[in-house]
């Protein structure tokens, strides 16, 4: 589900700060914020998962495409089961301060 998609159903789940610091080009500062944020959640539960999928979308963002690639399958695995959708890298942006980035 895109950012936009997600918009509608509301980010508060998403860390504004991790969102702005990917927004603003801090790709590892994002990461860092998404794991504890993803880590304040019980392991397996939807929020650890969706938080998780954002967290290995930034890895990959950052050319850490093995790690990256091991936070989505865990992520999506769960999604899946609990017939949730996939965010993507627009949510961060969606959710940062005055929306995505003009294109």
């Amino acid at each position: 589900m895109s950012g936009a998609e997600y918009r509608g159903a509301g980010l508060d789940w998403v860390p504004l700060d991790a969102a702005q610091a990917f927004v603003d080009g801090d790709e590892r500062r994002a990461a860092v914020l998404l794991a504890r944020a993803r880590d304040a959640q019980p392991a397996g539960s939807v929020a650890w998962a969706q938080l998780e999928r954002l967290h290995g979308l930034t890895l990959i963002h950052m050319q850490r495409e093995v790690e990256g690639t091991f936070a989505l399958e865990r992520a999506d695995a769960l999604l899946d089961a609990a017939g949730m959708t996939r965010p993507d890298l627009e949510v961060l942006e969606w959710r940062a301060p005055g929306g995505p980035p003009e294109r």
